[in-house]
């Protein structure tokens, strides 16, 4: 993983879902998608298939909210498991973009509740 994308991604997160174009936000799971499928191990190609559900959940037209929560939650989950086996210099924003993605999907998870979704 490099880690120039790695900040990237964690800096976008940081300014919220919502501060992202579409656009960005698809060319950027796409690379992590290719990266991640690329790795040849197992639980970085768990990521990659979760990865591309989201995808799927954000192209597909109708926005559900509380799947994408899950999609969200899920990639927290399993980035915070693949963290311990990353370099060193890597494991703190790791970290950081699973709190991330798990604080989003919550977030999400909480506004679909409260829309009735």
């Amino acid at each position: 993983m490099a880690f120039d994308h790695l900040h990237a991604t964690v800096s976008a997160l940081k300014n919220g879902l919502t501060s992202l174009p579409l656009g960005s936000a698809m060319d950027n799971t796409e690379t992590w998608q290719q990266q991640l499928l690329q790795s040849g191990q197992p639980e970085f190609q768990d990521i990659a298939r979760e990865i591309g559900n989201l995808q799927s959940l954000l192209t597909n037209g109708t926005f559900d909210a509380a799947a994408i929560a899950r999609s969200l939650s899920m990639l927290g989950d399993q980035t915070g498991e693949v963290t311990a086996q990353a370099p060193a210099d890597l494991q703190p924003l790791l970290t950081e973009l699973a709190d991330l993605l798990r604080r989003h999907g919550g977030d999400l998870q909480a506004h679909a509740e409260r829309a009735g979704e």
